[in-house]
């Protein structure tokens, strides 16, 4: 991609390469939430490892300033299906195309069944120093409502297996699910805090069409969490891990000092980085960049050298909208000082404009030049955020 000579240039800065995402588009079952592009077709596997290499090496040019890469991410999809010669490929690939030297921290998905002992020792060859694992609940009528491979117990020997091989460990909960009440959440939250991990993710369950649990609760059968009860969840969620020692570094995240996730929080900050595989997107600060979320259409568009990969030129408009979506999503927020350099003082002025009605009602503050939202705002920060926008 040619850019020097580009006018939306002008007043941007261009982020060095930041991370490098590779999508694993395969599940061996489907999850009754989940509308993220996977397949089963695992028989596929060998042939789309080859075709992510194939991309990385085309695609290595997608940043002019530099091969330096900050972080990996092995997303999906099922990342834990890889076998060890799948890993061998890829860390090879990507050892030979970029400076991996910088590289703080690589992190794999995984599903706790796929988390043997066998696996794990397989993984200790390779550079993975994280793991996040899709634990989701620890009950097992929960699980199984969300069609999870797992039990709660296979979920517990997991994280305690995975212990004795890395030291960077996240789960990733969910809440507001049908049939969870506040007793089974704060279990699970209590279960949660004891296996000592050191990151937490929790999302409340949103259903989304063409998913199991969408045609579910058209039928009747089954009936997502009142607001009010998610609500009450989402706080008793803050308050334990907060008590518990954990920050929340991001509306959904929470870490230990030291351990939030560096690949995700590059996305907030709005870094650059390389999605590689089906569906993957790519930003390299000007445009965004995504692959066709089909299996065959990017195999077949990647081995005959004409991968289909669809732009957005993103506007002015389009950059102050994104710094306000992912800025104020973190516990930093938007740093004032570099949003006037970037946007010019009449747009920041307009920012505090819509910001004011806010900060007079405490749902924002306005802290050593950043303006945040305030940790009990967060719960409602989709409405604010919008409101802050240009329309």
């Amino acid at each position: 991609m040619q850019l020097q000579n580009s006018s939306i240039l002008v007043g941007v800065k261009i982020h060095l390469l930041s991370g490098i995402y590779l999508h694993i588009p395969f599940c061996k079952s489907t999850c009754s939430y989940c509308d993220f592009y996977s397949t089963g077709q695992i028989k596929l596997l060998d042939r789309v490892v080859n075709a992510l290499c194939k991309e990385l090496i085309v695609r290595k040019g997608y940043f002019k300033e530099t091969d330096s890469v900050e972080t990996i991410y092995f997303g999906g999809g099922t990342p834990s299906v890889l076998e060890e010669v799948h890993l061998h490929h890829l860390f090879e690939t990507l050892n030979h195309l970029f400076d991996l030297s910088k590289c703080k921290e690589i992190t794999l998905e995984a599903n706790p069944d796929d988390l043997s002992e066998s696996f794990l020792d397989m993984l200790a060859h390779f550079p993975i120093n994280r793991l996040s694992m899709g634990v989701q609940s620890l009950h097992d009528n929960e699980l199984k409502l969300l069609n999870r491979r797992h039990s709660a117990q296979d979920a517990i020997e997991a994280v305690q297996r995975a212990k004795q091989y890395v030291s960077n460990i996240s789960i990733d909960l969910m809440f507001g699910l049908p049939l969870q009440t506040l007793d089974s959440w704060n279990e699970t939250i209590e279960k949660s805090l004891a296996l000592e991990v050191q990151h937490i993710s929790a999302y409340q369950l949103t259903i989304e069409k063409g998913t199991q649990l969408y045609r579910q609760r058209e039928l009747g059968k089954v009936l997502p969490a009142s607001d009010e009860l998610s609500t009450e969840m989402y706080f008793m969620l803050v308050n334990k891990l907060t008590d518990a020692g954990f920050e929340q570094y991001e509306i959904s995240n929470f870490s230990l000092p030291s351990y939030a996730s560096k690949h995700n929080s590059a996305y907030w900050q709005e870094k650059s980085y390389l999605g590689i595989g089906p569906s993957a997107h790519s930003f390299n600060g000007i445009s965004r960049q995504w692959n066709i979320a089909n299996n065959m259409r990017y195999l077949i568009g990647i081995e005959n050298g004409e991968p289909e990969i669809q732009q957005e030129q993103l506007t002015e408009k389009d950059h102050y909208n994104e710094k306000i979506m992912t800025a104020l999503r973190t516990k930093i927020g938007i740093d004032l000082s570099a949003f006037e350099v970037r946007f010019g003082n009449g747009q920041m002025q307009h920012l505090l404009k819509a910001a004011d009605k806010y900060l007079s009602t405490g749902l924002l503050q306005l802290q050593e030049n950043h303006l945040r939202l305030t940790s009990e705002s967060f719960w409602i920060s989709d409405g604010i955020i919008a409101d802050l926008m240009i329309d």
